[in-house]
C-alpha cells in the first residue's frame, strides 16, 4: 500500500488505513513484522508524500494552522516541564514525555492525509462506508466478549478491554461518539434502505456502549441525544424524557448497579469516584500554582498522585495543569472550530449525503467533549483519529458544496496540467465544460 500511494493512489492508501486507525489489537499482529510498530506512521507519510507528489491540495480551514501551532507550543511546553525539574529531556524514544508528543502529534498528521486525498463526493462517500464498516466489527467483538460473561449484577472484572486495546472507559468513548454520528448521519439521509442500514448500526453501537458500564459515555450520549433533538427532531424530547424517567426498569440490572453506585449505602462516594475528586483537587493545586504556561506538556505522570495514578481523569483539567490558560484557550479555539465547521456544513449544504456527514459530525464532537470531562479520550489514535479523518472529509465537503463549479473545474485542470506537464489549453475549460453539456432545444 505504501508502493501504491507513491505510485499515483495515495486515497487507496487512506482507505487501507482507516480500519487500523481504532482496532489497536488487530495492528497488534503486525508487530511481529519489521518496522510493524510503525505501521500507522509509515502509510499515514506514504499518503502525504504520494498526494503532493500528485499536485493534491489541503481544503481551507483553520484547523491545519492550528495543529501546526499547537504542535510547536506542545514540544515548547515539554523543554519547560524540563527546566522546572518535572521532566527528563524530551530527546529521542527512551523518554516517556516524548513519545506522548510523537504519538499525539500522529493525529494532526492522519487529518494532513486526509485533508490531502479526500477531494470529491466519492471518496467522502467512500470513507464513509469503510468508517461504517470499521465500526461493525468493532461492535462484533465488543458484543461478543460481553456475551460470554454473565451480567445478573456488576462485576468490575469481567468489563472488556474491548478492541482499541487501552481499556472499557476509551472503547465506551469511542462507541458513543460514533453512536451519534452515524445517528446524525441517519437522520438527514433519505433512501430508506440506506436509512434503514445505518439506524441498525447505531442501534448495535449503542448496545456494546451499554455493555462497557462507563457513566461517562452514558452522560455523553444523553447529552449528544438531546442536542440531536434540538437540532433536527424535537420529537426526541419527549423519548429522552420518558427514557430518563423509566430508565431503572429498561436497562439491564448490571447496568442500573453500575449508574448507581457512584455512593455507598452510607452516603459516601465509592472507592474510584473518590479517586477522581482526589485527583481533581491535587490537578487544581497544581493550576494555582504554574496557571499561566503549566507544569510543561506530559508531566502529569511523572508526579505523585493519589494511588499512583498518571492522569487526571479529566483532559480538561490535565491541559491546564500541563499546558496552563495559553493551552487551554488553544484547546477552546480547536473546539470552537470543531463545531464552526460541521455546523456550517450542515445548514449551507443541499447534498444528503454532505448534511448528514455535518449533523452526524457536530454529534460526534458535543460527545467527545463530554467524554473528556471523566478522563484523556482525545489524544488517543484509536479513539479520535478516525473521527479527525471525518474532520477532513467533512472541510472538502463544504469546500464542494459551497465552492461554484467554475472554481472547481479550473481547479481540477490546474492539477491535471501539474501532474502531466502538458501545456494548459487556450480555451478556458469552464467554457469547454459549458459547450459540452449544454443543453439541446429550449
Amino acid at each position: 500500500m505504501c508502493v501504491v500511494c507513491l505510485t499515483g493512489r495515495p486515497l487507496l492508501g487512506l482507505y487501507y488505513l482507516i480500519p487500523f486507525l481504532p482496532y489497536r489489537t488487530m495492528r497488534d499482529h503486525f508487530l511481529q513484522y519489521p518496522l510493524g510498530s510503525n505501521l500507522i506512521t509509515i502509510l499515514t507519510l506514504c499518503v502525504i508524500v504520494g498526494g503532493l507528489i500528485y499536485g493534491k491540495r489541503l481544503p481551507k480551514t483553520k484547523l491545519y494552522a492550528f495543529w501546526l501551532l499547537f504542535g510547536i507550543y506542545l514540544y515548547v511546553s515539554m523543554w519547560m516541564g524540563t527546566a522546572l525539574g518535572n521532566a527528563p529531556a524530551p530527546l529521542w524514544l527512551s523518554d516517556p514525555n516524548f513519545v506522548n508528543w510523537k504519538d499525539y502529534m500522529l493525529i494532526p498528521l492522519v487529518f494532513v492525509a486526509s485533508g490531502l486525498v479526500i477531494d470529491d463526493r466519492r471518496a467522502v462517500r467512500t470513507v464513509l462506508i469503510i468508517t461504517a464498516v470499521a465500526l461493525l466489527f468493532i461492535d462484533r467483538s465488543c458484543i461478543l466478549e460481553s456475551m460470554t460473561r454473565t451480567w445478573t449484577s456488576f462485576d468490575e472484572d469481567k468489563r472488556y478491554g474491548g478492541p482499541l486495546g487501552y481499556g472499557s472507559n476509551q472503547t465506551a468513548a469511542f462507541l458513543a461518539q460514533f453512536a451519534m454520528f452515524f445517528w446524525g448521519f441517519a437522520v438527514v439521509l433519505r433512501r430508506k434502505k440506506a436509512k434503514l442500514l445505518t439506524y441498525v448500526l447505531v442501534a448495535a453501537t449503542i448496545f456494546a456502549t451499554m455493555y462497557t458500564f462507563s457513566r461517562g459515555a452514558y452522560l455523553a450520549l444523553l447529552v449528544s441525544i438531546f442536542i440531536l433533538s434540538l437540532l433536527k427532531d424535537r420529537k426526541l424530547l419527549i423519548l429522552l424524557g420518558v427514557f430518563l424517567l423509566t430508565w431503572q426498569m429498561v436497562v439491564p440490572t448490571a447496568v442500573r448497579e453500575r449508574v448507581q453506585m457512584t455512593k455507598t449505602a452510607n452516603g459516601h462516594l465509592e472507592e474510584s469516584a473518590q479517586e477522581r475528586v482526589d485527583l481533581w483537587e491535587d490537578a487544581e493545586n497544581s493550576i494555582l500554582r504554574n496557571p499561566i504556561a503549566g507544569t510543561g506538556f506530559a508531566t502529569f505522570q511523572f508526579g505523585e498522585h493519589e494511588d499512583n495514578l498518571s492522569d487526571t481523569h479529566n483532559w480538561y483539567l490535565k491541559v491546564l495543569v500541563e499546558t496552563g490558560v495559553i493551552g487551554f484557550i488553544m484547546v477552546l479555539f480547536m473546539f470552537q472550530q470543531l463545531i464552526s465547521l460541521p455546523y456550517r456544513l450542515f445548514r449551507s449544504a443541499e447534498d444528503p449525503l454532505y448534511r448528514g456527514l455535518g449533523l452526524g459530525l457536530l454529534l460526534a464532537i458535543c460527545c467527545s467533549m463530554v467524554a473528556n470531562f471523566f478522563g484523556d479520550r482525545w489524544t488517543y489514535l484509536e479513539i479520535t483519529g478516525l473521527l479527525w479523518v471525518l474532520v477532513a472529509a467533512a472541510a472538502r465537503a463544504f469546500e464542494l458544496a459551497t465552492t461554484p463549479a467554475r472554481e472547481l473545474l479550473q481547479a481540477a485542470t490546474a492539477a491535471e496540467i501539474r501532474v502531466s506537464g502538458d501545456p494548459p489549453e487556450l480555451v478556458d475549460p469552464w467554457a469547454q465544460h459549458q459547450a459540452k453539456y449544454r443543453p439541446v432545444g429550449k
